[in-house]
């Protein structure tokens, strides 16, 4: 049986599009990392504590663990405090350009794998009437770096994975899961 370890609806939905069958057992442990880490090194670790914690209770299955983060100007950007923070993060971002990192840890049996995406993304200016309609919508409070690039009007480009900014990078999933030893 294969496993996500994340509650994320969205990585529900993209999962769904390389398995139609798995299991979902959320990671319950906190969300920490070393913050002198490279960004990369960061959301590999965060995936990799995720996976790691649920393996240990499911040995005999394949359990996948994502960690999305947000760089702007050198500064991983978590999800918001409150909805203050989510305007303050959008008014940064507005017209600017940033990436996303994904981490990916897959285990099964004893194989571990770790890697990451990369996407870079480039938002529109946003009005402060934009933003106050947005973080009042509720959208931005459960993302990372605030905004969600399936919402309209925030991202004006992007160069990479759509999917790796959503959550999961669904091309680097498959080719994982490829690479798994049966």
């Amino acid at each position: 049986m294969i496993i996500l370890a994340s509650a994320s609806p969205r990585r529900r939905q993209l999962l769904k599009q390389i398995v139609p069958n798995f299991k979902v057992v959320p990671a319950e442990g906190g969300e920490e990392a070393d913050a002198s880490l490279p960004p990369e090194e960061i959301a590999r670790s965060l995936a990799a504590h995720k996976c790691d914690e649920v393996f240990s209770s499911h040995p005999d299955d394949t359990v996948i663990g994502c960690d999305t983060i947000v760089v702007f100007n050198g500064a991983v950007l978590g999800k918001p405090k409150n909805a203050a923070d989510a305007a303050a993060t959008l008014r940064a971002l507005s017209g600017r350009t940033h990436y996303v990192v994904t981490g990916v840890c897959i285990r099964k049996g004893g194989q571990r794998l770790v890697d990451h995406e990369r996407t870079e993304v480039k938002f529109n200016v946003l009005s402060d009437e934009f933003i106050a309609r947005y973080v009042a919508g509720g959208s931005p409070l459960d993302k990372a770096g605030s905004y969600g690039i399936q919402d309209e009007g925030v991202v004006k480009a992007y160069y990479g994975s759509y999917t790796n900014v959503v959550g999961m990078p669904v091309r680097l999933v498959k080719e994982m899961l490829g690479r798994l030893q049966k």
